[in-house]
């Protein structure tokens, strides 16, 4: 990693090599490393995308991704999405809620990308897309939940 900032609850960092060269990471959150590693950018637009390439291992006993496995990469997109209303501020999840649209295989590159629908203050609302290899596979919802700076 060439880059990394530490804070009190793990270190961002910033891959310097491989498909997700220049992306960030946060290393130091134990079940995000084991269910991804999970990634993220700043567009050229200022808007956030997500990512992480489907590996056997995010597969269920059907042989596409398990939706445990979505709604948790949701989850980090969440958060990746509301980056600079965050502000570098501590946050929790207050609710996540999803719809899977299609099935997601072994191999395809998983993106999500979304919005902040209302910021600003204690609480932020979040929508998004997730994809496989470009196809939906859920839309999600989210409310962040600012915590208070000790």
């Amino acid at each position: 990693m060439s880059e990394a900032v530490e804070t009190s609850y793990g270190a961002l960092k910033v891959m310097d090599s491989g498909e997700f060269a220049g992306w960030r990471f946060w290393e130091g959150d134990p079940f995000e490393t084991r269910s991804g590693p999970f990634y993220y950018r700043r567009e050229e637009d200022g808007s956030y995308t997500s990512a992480f390439r489907a590996e056997a291992r995010h597969m269920n006993g059907g042989g596409f991704m398990h939706g445990g496995c979505l709604l948790t990469f949701a989850d980090f997109a969440l958060f990746a999405i509301a980056t600079d209303a965050l502000a570098g501020d501590h946050a929790v999840t207050l609710n996540l809620a999803g719809d899977f649209l299609g099935s997601v295989q072994s191999g395809a590159l998983v993106e999500a990308r979304g919005e902040v629908t209302r910021g600003g203050g204690k609480t932020i609302f979040v929508r998004g897309l997730v994809t496989g290899d470009g196809s939906p596979a859920l839309s999600f919802t989210g409310i962040i939940r600012r915590l208070s700076k000790r």
